[in-house]
Parts: C-alpha cells; sequence; structure tokens
C-alpha cells in the first residue's frame, strides 16, 4: 500500500510525543477506572468507529459571491483520492471516499484502481441533478425530479440510475440523494402536484437498486430554493422512506435545519422508528454553513452521539448509521479541517461512550432534571484526546495528524505539481 507521507516524518512526529501521550493514556485511565469505566473497552471502540471523506471537501469551497482557491487544489477526482489518501494515512479513522457525479466522473475501473492504491473504498454515491454541466441536454433551473417536464424528471432519473452502476462496479452500496427543488415565489409551484412527481421519480430510482444497497433521501430546509423546498423537514423526509420501502432511510445533514433545532430529536425519532439512515457532519452558526464538525457547538455533536450510543447499547432493530463529512473549506487548508473534522466526530463518540447510562436512566425515571443533564455534562467534559491519540498511534496513523502533515510538507509538494487554480466565482467545488 502505497503511502503519500513519509512513514519517516510520522515515526519521528510520533516519537516527540508518545511518552507524554503514555502518561496522559494512563492518567485517564486511572480517572475512568474510578468510574467503572475501561479505557481499553473504549479505546477498542473508538478504532473501529469510521467516518467517510466527501471527495469534494478536499477542494477549496466557496460562497454565492466568490471562491478563493489555495495552492494545490486537485485538479480531478484522482488528485482528490490521493488527498483522502492523507487523511486516512495520518487519522486511520477515514478509510472510504464518498463520490459525487457528475463531479467526479470517471471510468469507474479506474478509480477502483486509484483508490486500492492507497488501501482506500467508496462509500454512498452522491447524484447531482441541482446544476446543469457541460453538455447537459435539459436544465434543472426549474427542478429536477420534481420538475414539471416529464423528460427533464427522466434525465434526472436516468442520473441517478448512473450513480448507482459506477457504484456497483466500485464497490459502494449506498445512493444518496439530495435535490434543491423547490420554488422562490408564492404560486410558483403546486406544492402536492411536485411532490407526487418527485416520488414517482424517486420509486423507479429505488426499484434499480441492487438488493444489497439503501438508499439515502437528504432533507434541507432551505436553499437554493427560498420559498418552498421539496423535501424541507425531516418529516416529508420520514414520509419519503416510509412511501419507497425498506432499503430507503433517511440522511441527516447536521447544517439542514433551521437554527435551534432539536436534531438530536430528530435523531431518536428515527432511530425509533428503523428511519435512520445516516449522518453529513459539519457544523453552522446561522444556516446551511458546512463549517468544520464541533467548531460551533461541539456539545450538539455530542448529544446527537448520546442518541447514537444509547441506541447502539440497546441495539435498536436494524440500527447502521452511515457516518460521512460534508463540509465547504473557504479559509483553511481543506485537508487540515477534514482531519480535525474526523477527529471531533471520533471525540463525540467517545465522550458519549462515557456517559453513565444507568445513572442517567435513573435520574430521568426521578424527574431529576439537573442530575441527568449532570450526567451528560460528566462525560461531555472529560478530555479523551489520549483515547484518539492513542487509537491513531496504535493504528499506524500520527499522534497528531496537522503537526505531522505540516512537517511531511504534503501542500507545498502538490502545489508544485498542480497548476494554480484561478480565483472564480461563487460556489462548492
Amino acid at each position: 500500500m502505497e503511502h503519500l507521507i513519509d512513514l519517516d516524518i510520522v515515526e519521528r512526529e510520533n516519537g516527540r510525543r508518545i511518552d507524554a501521550l503514555r502518561r496522559d493514556y494512563e492518567g485517564l485511565g486511572e480517572q475512568l477506572d474510578r468510574r467503572g469505566i475501561a479505557i481499553d473497552a473504549v479505546r477498542d471502540k473508538v478504532a473501529a468507529f469510521k467516518v467517510a471523506i466527501p471527495s469534494w471537501g478536499v477542494g477549496t469551497g466557496g460562497t454565492r459571491f466568490a471562491r478563493f482557491p489555495g495552492p494545490g487544489e486537485p485538479r480531478d477526482i484522482f488528485d482528490k483520492i490521493e488527498d483522502c489518501s492523507v487523511i486516512q494515512q495520518l487519522t486511520r479513522a477515514t478509510p472510504n471516499v464518498s463520490l459525487h457525479i457528475p463531479w467526479d466522473k470517471a471510468d469507474a475501473n479506474r478509480l477502483k484502481q486509484s483508490a486500492s492504491r492507497f488501501g482506500l473504498g467508496f462509500d454512498a454515491m452522491n447524484s447531482n441533478t441541482f446544476s446543469d454541466p457541460a453538455g447537459q441536454k435539459l436544465s434543472y433551473k426549474f427542478g429536477s425530479l420534481s420538475h414539471a417536464d416529464a423528460a427533464t424528471r427522466q434525465q434526472a432519473v436516468e442520473h441517478n440510475l448512473e450513480c448507482i452502476e459506477i457504484g456497483k462496479t466500485i464497490g459502494s452500496n449506498a445512493l444518496t440523494i439530495w435535490i434543491g427543488d423547490g420554488s422562490n415565489f408564492p404560486g410558483q409551484v403546486n406544492f402536492t402536484r411536485q411532490f407526487e412527481r418527485y416520488l414517482d421519480a424517486v420509486k423507479q430510482v429505488y426499484a434499480a437498486l441492487p438488493d444489497d444497497w439503501r438508499l439515502f433521501t437528504e432533507h434541507k430546509m432551505y436553499e437554493p430554493a427560498f420559498y418552498s423546498t421539496v423535501v424541507q423537514d425531516w418529516g416529508t423526509n420520514y414520509m419519503i422512506a416510509q412511501e419507497m420501502g425498506p432499503k430507503a432511510y433517511c440522511l441527516v445533514d447536521l447544517g439542514h435545519h433551521a437554527p435551534n433545532v432539536n436534531i438530536e430529536m430528530i435523531v431518536a425519532r428515527l432511530i425509533q422508528f428503523g428511519k435512520l439512515g445516516g449522518f453529513h457532519f459539519n457544523d453552522s452558526k446561522y444556516g446551511d454553513d458546512d463549517l468544520d464538525a464541533g467548531s460551533i457547538d461541539p456539545y450538539r455533536l455530542f448529544l446527537v452521539f448520546n442518541e447514537l450510543v444509547d441506541a447502539e447499547l440497546n441495539g435498536a432493530k436494524g440500527f447502521d448509521p452511515a457516518h460521512m463529512l460534508d463540509q465547504s473549506h473557504n479559509v483553511t487548508d481543506p485537508i487540515e479541517s477534514l482531519m480535525l473534522s474526523a477527529t471531533e466526530v471520533q471525540r463525540a463518540y467517545a465522550a458519549a461512550l462515557l456517559v453513565d447510562r444507568r445513572a442517567l436512566e435513573g435520574h430521568q425515571d426521578a424527574n431529576d432534571a439537573l442530575m441527568a443533564t449532570q450526567a451528560l455534562k460528566a462525560a461531555f467534559r472529560t478530555d479523551v484526546e489520549p483515547i484518539l491519540a492513542m487509537v491513531r498511534y496504535q493504528t499506524g496513523g500520527a499522534i497528531d495528524p496537522v503537526a505531522a502533515y505540516r512537517a511531511a510538507g504534503y501542500r507545498a509538494k502538490v502545489a508544485e505539481e498542480r497548476p494554480a487554480v484561478a480565483s472564480g466565482g461563487g460556489g462548492i467545488v
């Protein structure tokens, strides 16, 4: 297996930190032991937890106003795979890449071979019917799977079927559908007929799923449609999953909700009724900001994982959520942001594993609100970094991924090999 970061550099950087890490790990282990928690058991669970990297995340993102490319921008999906391999090499938490078609369209066998160079696999396929690539016959300006024009809807269906075929070759086993369909003015569309068209189109896609595949549909409150959105909230998304069948699930993007929405309760509801498909992890301040996971509200991320761990420990039926990052990096090195986001997701999982479930349930049954919330805070406030770093070290990664990455000079190296990209208009990569 090929490594793009020199192993000697990783070993040297780890050598500077391993003695301190062992002391920190031992100290945390003693602390957790007093709480009846075996640190090695938590470490092993964290080591098994993985989150997928979005191929588009390794490029510089943008806003409606501008995009400012950084040095060494990936030129194509094969450069993106190389960048994803660096994230996996240093964090050991991101073994799979999630592709977006047509952005990443290439020969499927070549894609598979490129990923195998670095020991990478592929996560869910993502279709794109919210923009018009060059050469496309019909426009999605006024919708795709719910468009008033039958030919446009069929074009969108066929694109999703193409994504399934690519995914079958590269080893994916899920398709994620997010559409920007909706309206910008009252009266622009008939809500009922528009939703009927959407359901009919998605049923055609669902019928083509292989037996071992899952369909993830994704809700979003607004943008690019600002008056109404076809799949605007988790309730509508749940109706879609129910309407499609047992292979259909709801995907939760943390940024796709109104400010202050109780996302962890949505997660609990979807788990309860067997329709939680997975996540796009990011963070937000005002809307769908696609900021680094845990950068704004790490407690909310922890509360989401509190529900996930509760379901895991209670053996919730059909519980097998997919985990993926979905971020736009406008002012940071995308590789650094994705490495830190992957570890933040792991951090939330590790902290949720520390919750004293028996005590929490007792406080809940006794209506002791204060002690119940303190049971969660006790876990959240615990510094689990020694666990995360030990997992990385023991699995061949970097104790400090960003430090090793910078020491290796990877960004400067690829900047010499990849032509500079001129600053352009808005939009994500």
